[in-house]
C-alpha cells in the first residue's frame, strides 16, 4: 500500500543521539515528520549537562546540534516528560515509530562493601550538581580533605580536576552561583585516582590527561611501582597511537619534582577497590585496596598485598548506566534498551513495531560523539526500512497525525511546551546574564525559572 502523507516519527531524547538521528531521518529518501520530545527544558543532554564547564572546546558540539535543530524542519517539543506528560499509549496513537535516545544520565551500580556509606557517591550525580542540572538537589557535602575517586575514564579526570581546582578559576566558565560558592568553600588537598589496571589500559584520552598537569596550584603525583607493561600493554602501545601518547605522558610524569602546590592528584595504578572504610559512625574513612599484578593478555589478577588510604570522600566514576523507560523492554544487565541494531525486541527477541533506540541507551555509555553519529545512521536505515510496514500498521487516525495535534493535547494537558524558538530565548537570556559578569553565560538552574523566561511568563 502506498502512502501520500509522510511517516510521523517521535525521537525521545534532545542529546546528540536524538538530534543525529532526526538529521539523518530528514535527509533520507522518504518524506518524514519528525518531533523531538526532551523532559528537560533545554536541549543538549549530556553536553549541556554532562561536561565540565571548564571543557568549553566540547560545548561546541551544541553549534552543530544547533544547526539541526534550527533548521526549522524538525519539531523541539521540551519539557515534555515520556511517562507523565504523555504515555507510551499516546505516542503510538500520535506517530508511526517512536526513536528511543534517552540516553545514560544515572551511575553505573558498583558491588562495593561500604558503597552506601555517607561521602560515597556517584560521579554522574556530582557532576550533574556541578552542571547544574535542573532535577538534583542544589547543595553538596564539600567538607572531605582527601578524596577517592574509583575510574580512571574521562569523567575521573573531570571530577579530580573541578574538586581540585581553584573555583576563581572556574569563574569565566558558566559554572552556577551556588557550586562556585560551595567549591570556594570545600578543604580538599589530595584527590586520589585509582585504576585496577596498568598504564597501557587506562581510559583517559590523551589531551584529557595532559590537561590534567596543566591546572594551576595543583601538583599531579605519580608512583613508579604502579607502572608495569605486559606482552598485552606493549602491543597495544605499538598499535594505537593514542595509548601510545597516554603512556609517554604518564611515564614523562615520573620525572617530574613536586612544586609544593597547596593541592594535590595522586594517579594511582593496578589498585583494585576491596572496601570503603567505615569511620565507626556510618561514614567514609578510608578505601582499602588491593596491588594488581597483569597477566600478560592485558588483565590482572590480585597479589594478596594490601593498602590502605585515609579519606572523607569516594566517588565511582565506573561509568553511566541507562534509565528505564516503563513499558519498553530493558536489560537490567546492561543498563540498556533490549534492541537488535536498534530495532527495540521483547525478551523473545521478536522486535516490538514501530520502536526503536539508538545512542548510549542502544549500545552503552561507551564511545565518542563520532560512534553516535553511525549508530544512528543503523538505527535509521532500519526505520527507513520498515516505513511503509509501519504505516500500513498504524493504529493512529488521520487527524492524530497532525503536528498541531499533538501540541493541542499537551496544551489541553497543561504542559509548559518549550519549542526550539523558546529555548532561543532561553539561550539568549542566558549569555546576556553571563556578558554582564564578563562570562560566556550563567546557567539558569531551576526548572520553572527556566520555563518561565523560554515562555516570556
Amino acid at each position: 500500500m502506498t502512502h501520500d502523507r509522510p511517516l510521523r516519527v517521535a525521537i525521545v531524547g534532545a542529546g546528540p543521539a536524538g538530534t543525529y538521528a532526526a538529521d539523518i531521518l530528514s535527509k533520507a529518501e522518504i518524506a518524514t515528520s519528525i518531533d523531538i520530545i526532551e523532559r528537560l527544558p533545554a536541549p543538549f543532554g549530556l553536553v549541556r549537562y554532562g561536561v565540565a564547564p571548564d571543557h568549553p572546546r566540547i560545548k561546541q558540539i551544541i553549534v552543530a546540534l544547533s544547526n539541526v535543530l534550527g533548521r526549522g524542519d524538525i519539531r523541539l517539543l521540551a519539557n515534555v516528560n515520556v511517562g507523565t506528560d504523555l504515555t507510551l499509549q499516546d505516542l503510538r496513537e500520535h506517530y508511526d515509530a517512536v526513536i528511543f535516545a534517552t540516553g545514560s544520565f544515572e551511575d553505573a551500580p558498583l558491588d562495593l562493601r561500604g558503597v552506601d556509606l555517607e561521602g560515597s557517591f556517584g560521579a554522574a550525580a556530582f557532576v550533574s550538581w556541578y552542571d547544574g542540572h535542573p532535577d538534583v538537589p542544589r547543595t553538596w557535602p564539600l567538607d572531605a580533605k582527601e578524596v577517592a575517586i574509583l575510574g580512571v575514564g574521562n569523567v575521573a579526570l573531570d571530577v579530580s580536576r573541578i574538586l581540585s581546582k581553584s573555583a576563581d578559576d572556574l569563574l569565566a566558565t558558566d559554572i552556577p552561583a551556588n557550586v562556585y560558592e560551595a567549591l570556594t568553600a570545600s578543604p580538599v588537598t589530595d584527590v586520589h585516582l585509582f585504576g585496577r589496571r596498568g598504564p597501557a589500559q587506562v581510559k583517559f584520552t590523551p589531551l584529557e590527561l595532559r590537561e590534567l598537569a596543566q591546572v594551576p596550584g595543583v601538583d599531579v603525583v605519580v608512583y613508579p611501582e604502579d607502572y608495569d607493561f605486559d606482552e598485552a600493554s606493549q602491543a597495544a602501545i605499538e598499535a594505537h597511537h593514542q595509548t601510545k601518547q597516554t603512556v609517554k605522558t604518564l611515564t614523562d610524569w615520573t620525572l617530574r619534582e613536586s612544586t609544593g602546590a597547596p593541592r594535590r592528584i595522586h594517579l594511582h595504578l593496578l589498585q583494585q577497590p576491596v572496601e570503603i572504610l567505615d569511620d565507626g559512625s556510618g561514614h567514609v574513612a578510608g578505601v582499602r585496596m588491593e596491588r594488581m599484578a597483569l597477566q600478560g593478555d592485558g588483565t590482572v589478577k590480585g597479589t594478596g598485598e594490601f593498602l590502605e588510604y585515609p579519606c572523607q570522600a569516594v566517588y565511582r566514576a565506573v561509568g553511566y548506566w541507562g534509565t528505564e523507560v516503563d513499558g519498553v523492554p530493558f536489560d537490567d544487565a546492561r543498563g540498556v534498551i533490549r534492541n537488535v541494531e536498534g530495532r527495540v525486541v521483547g525478551e523473545d527477541g521478536a522486535p516490538v513495531p514501530g520502536f526503536y533506540t539508538t545512542g548510549w541507551i542502544k549500545r552503552g555509555p561507551v564511545g565518542l560523539i563520532g560512534h553516535t553519529k553511525s549508530d544512528a545512521q543503523e538505527t535509521i536505515e532500519h526505520v527507513v526500512e520498515d516505513a511503509e510496514a509501519l504505516m500500513d500498521a498504524s493504529i493512529a487516525e488521520p487527524v492524530a497525525l497532525s503536528p498541531d495535534n499533538l501540541l493541542s493535547l499537551l496544551k489541553d494537558r497543561g504542559v509548559p511546551v518549550v519549542q526550539w524558538e523558546d529555548w532561543e530565548v532561553l539561550d539568549a537570556h542566558e549569555q546576556a546574564l553571563g556578558e554582564a559578569q564578563g562570562r560566556e553565560r550563567v546557567k539558569i538552574v531551576p526548572r520553572d525559572e527556566m520555563t518561565d523566561v523560554a515562555l516570556g511568563r
